[in-house]
Order: C-alpha cells, then sequence, then structure tokens
C-alpha cells in the first residue's frame, strides 16, 4: 500500500512523534547511557542526536545545559495537505508561537496547555502503519538449546521510537489539545492520572502519553526491540553497564506491550518495549476509563517508589 492509503479520510491530524527534544547538565553521562541503551549516539558541539541501527531518522536531540534535566519541545509530523488546514486551527486558537530558539524554525509553532513549545513539520511518517514484526527465530537443532551462550549474546539495539510518556499539570486538559488541536485519539485512560493516545492516521497504541504531575516534564521514551528476549537481554546489558535501578521485566495492560524500563542519570526513564498493541488508521478503538489496578501492569516485580517522580518540577 501507498502511505497516503493509511491516512483515515478527512481527517487532519499528526501522524509521528518526529523528534522529542530536552536538555541535560552535561552530554557526557548522556552519551554513555544511550549508547549503553543500544540507540546510535551522534554528537554534534553541545547536542546529541538519537538514531536507531541503520535509519538516517533523529528520534531525538538533547542539549547540555548545565542544569537540570529540562523537557524543551517537542515536534510532531504532519502531511503535506493538512499543513493549511493546522495553520489555521492554531491562528484560531491564539496558539501560535515564535520557534524555540534550540530547533531549526521549520514548520509550525504553538504552545501546549502546560506551556510546552510544540513543533508541526510536513515530514515522512515515521511512525507504523502496521504492527511490528518480531525477529525471525530459527528452531534449534536437535540437540542443542534454545538459549545463547551469554558470551555471545549481541547488544540489544532498538528498532525504532514506539512512544512518549510526559508529566501534566492536568491530563484531561492535554488530552482535550491533542484531540482538538493535533487530531489525536484516545486509546485508554485511568481517571484523571494518566491516559494514552494514538494517531487517527495508524499507530501503536500510545503514540504519546500523559501522567499528572505538579508540572511538565519528561517521564519515559519507549523503545521498540524484536522479541520478549531482546526485552530481558536489554535490562541485563543496562545493568553490566551500571544502571542498576530499574523496573520490570512485566507486561503492561493498556498497550499490551513486554518491559523493562531503567533509570537514566536525571530520573527519567528509558523503556525496552515489544509486541506493543496496534491501532490501524481504519479502527475506531474502544477506548475505557480502567481502574488504576487494571490500567499498569499485568506481571511483573513491584513498582518502583520513586517510578512517577518528576524531577523537573522544580526548575
Amino acid at each position: 500500500m501507498k502511505p497516503h492509503e493509511f491516512r483515515r479520510p478527512g481527517i487532519h491530524a499528526v501522524h509521528s512523534v518526529n523528534r522529542f527534544v530536552f536538555s541535560v547538565p552535561d552530554l557526557a553521562s548522556a552519551e554513555h547511557f544511550y549508547q549503553s541503551f543500544g540507540l546510535d549516539v551522534r554528537r554534534h558541539g553541545d547536542r546529541l542526536d538519537l538514531k536507531t541501527d541503520g535509519l538516517a531518522h533523529v528520534w531525538a536531540s538533547i542539549f547540555a545545559s548545565g542544569k537540570n534535566k529540562h523537557l524543551e519541545y517537542l515536534s510532531f509530523g504532519i502531511d503535506a495537505e493538512d499543513e493549511s488546514a493546522f495553520s489555521q486551527r492554531i491562528a484560531e486558537q491564539g496558539l501560535a508561537c515564535a520557534p524555540h530558539p534550540l530547533s531549526d524554525g521549520t514548520g509550525l509553532w504553538l504552545k501546549n496547555p502546560d506551556g510546552i513549545s510544540v513543533q508541526l513539520v510536513v515530514t515522512s511518517k515515521v511512525s507504523p502503519s502496521e504492527k511490528s514484526t518480531p525477529h525471525p527465530k530459527d528452531a534449534p537443532l536437535l540437540g542443542q538449546g534454545a538459549a545463547p551462550l551469554r558470551s555471545q549474546v549481541q547488544q540489544v539495539r532498538p528498532r525504532r521510537l514506539s512512544h512518549v510518556l510526559f508529566f501534566t499539570p492536568d491530563v484531561p486538559r492535554m488530552v482535550r489539545f491533542c484531540t482538538n488541536i493535533l487530531g489525536l485519539r484516545l486509546s485508554d485512560h485511568s481517571g484523571d492520572g494518566i491516559a494514552f493516545m494514538h494517531s487517527a492516521h495508524g499507530s501503536d497504541h500510545h503514540l504519546v502519553a500523559f501522567a499528572k504531575s505538579d508540572a511538565p516534564g519528561l517521564h519515559h521514551s519507549s523503545w521498540d526491540v524484536g522479541s520478549l528476549d531482546d526485552v530481558g537481554c536489554g535490562s541485563e546489558q543496562m545493568r553490566v553497564a551500571g544502571y542498576v535501578h530499574g523496573w520490570g521485566v512485566g507486561r503492561h495492560v493498556l498497550g499490551s506491550n513486554y518491559f523493562y524500563y531503567v533509570r537514566d542519570p536525571w530520573g527519567s526513564w528509558a523503556e525496552f518495549s515489544h509486541d506493543i498493541d496496534f491501532i490501524p488508521h481504519n479502527l475506531d478503538w474502544p477506548a475505557a476509563d480502567h481502574a488504576p489496578e487494571d490500567s499498569l501492569y499485568v506481571w511483573g516485580p513491584a513498582l518502583p517508589e520513586d517510578f512517577i517522580t518528576n524531577h523537573e518540577q522544580h526548575n
């Protein structure tokens, strides 16, 4: 199928998280963390760009600020045919703003309800248009074990960005903004504590998600890997690299993905994710309000006490 065949007709909506951008005290710790995580990290002066193995797309940029970690802006991808409609929508709502000083200045710019800059840029769709397939797996030969030798395990290399979860003081307000302005759709939520949203043009169960906090901020980025074994091996590769504080391995309820989260040097998290639910462009997902105990995980270790702590709230 051609890319435009995955569009939901008559809907003006962002199709991808094009890039998320944040700043940290120094780049050396960020470079070591994300290289250990298995990303392709490229340094450009006072900026790191995060890519995945074999792809040219930049999923995230990290700047050195000398200050606490801080979410700078979020960039969404849109189709060229939607640009004028978005421009009109932004103007009518009085949301337009100047480009973020750390950006390239292109595209349409607006502020979300939390005061975070948002860029809408015409670009190719980088969110999936169908469910991601697992890595192919050969059956072991008779007389041989299926597990590899520990000494022969290769570094886990994420395939793409799956989603990003942000803190917000008002989850319902952010859901309304994403629905009415960005054209995203609610997948599932749990009261006013957390919400998951997908693209009308097809995406994973959530392209972005929002958790309640006293202030905006970045909670975690989630990266797709090709097997449950990759999730487990990813957890071990981060422990060996010195990042011992994590959560998992487990399985989520909303999104259904297998996960392991590792805490970064600034108190936020990166997730190895496998087999997340996919919502195609021609399906109306039955969004529901889930009880707290049914909104987080099916199985796995107990949630760390600091898992939902916003370390940006005092910036």
